[in-house]
């Protein structure tokens, strides 16, 4: 293990570019358990970003009690790791970024904000998380795409679809008997080039973080 750290990642940021900010133990989207078995196997900083949902038991708030109670730094951003944050950043788990804090907030109740479907073996996203859905429509509006109004309603169609159906082209397909033709169309056109992806934002800075996580108590850094 790479002095000490585990990072739980999977669709939010690729690979290579992770590894390029921070040289660690890379293991796939977290489920029930792996958390803990990380810790015990000499985990001194475990970054939990990506996390399975719904095709397994997710990681559960005990084990992750039971590795900041050992001593072990647990920081969660961007997807599962955000909301857990939000949970438990009051008994010691450190969240980062704006994800987090939009749970934190009580601005996102939902799991199903971040979830999303992926190819297993590639993680190529399949379909688009909800936060990031509400990031570009609020870059939409300050850029004067799409009025407060016209924001509120594509964001209304895309809440109504199941999170596997949520893509730009279906969340315009689900709006467009209450918007112009031409918001609908100018919109789809924005997200094509100017989209948000706050989860790779926010899984950037949670990687940032542990890197100064681990200056701070005195292991050997690596990367950028």
């Amino acid at each position: 293990m790479k002095r000490g750290i585990v990072v739980f990642l999977g669709p939010s940021l690729d690979r290579a570019e992770a590894e390029a900010i921070l040289a660690a133990g890379y293991r796939p989207p977290a489920a029930r358990g792996d958390l803990a078995a990380a810790a015990a196997s000499g985990a001194r900083i475990i970054a939990l970003i990506d996390g399975v949902f719904f095709q397994d038991c997710a990681v559960g708030h005990r084990e992750i009690l039971e590795a900041l109670r050992s001593g072990v730094r647990v920081v969660g951003a961007s997807s599962m790791g955000a909301l857990r944050a939000a949970e438990l950043d009051t008994l010691g788990m450190e969240g980062v970024g704006v994800v987090y804090a939009l749970y934190r907030d009580g601005t996102l109740v939902a799991d199903d904000e971040v979830a999303l479907v992926y190819e297993p073996g590639t993680y190529a996203h399949l379909s688009e998380p909800l936060v990031n859905i509400r990031c570009t429509l609020e870059a939409a509006v300050r850029d004067r795409v799409v009025s407060p109004g016209e924001a509120a309603a594509l964001l209304s169609a895309a809440r109504s679809l199941y999170f596997p159906d949520r893509t730009y082209p279906r969340v315009c397909e689900e709006a467009a008997g209450l918007l112009p033709e031409g918001t609908i169309r100018d919109f789809l056109a924005y997200a094509r080039t100017q989209a948000v992806d706050q989860k790779e934002e926010d899984a950037r800075a949670c990687l940032v973080r542990v890197r100064e996580i681990a200056g701070e108590m005195g292991l050997i850094q690596y990367g950028g």
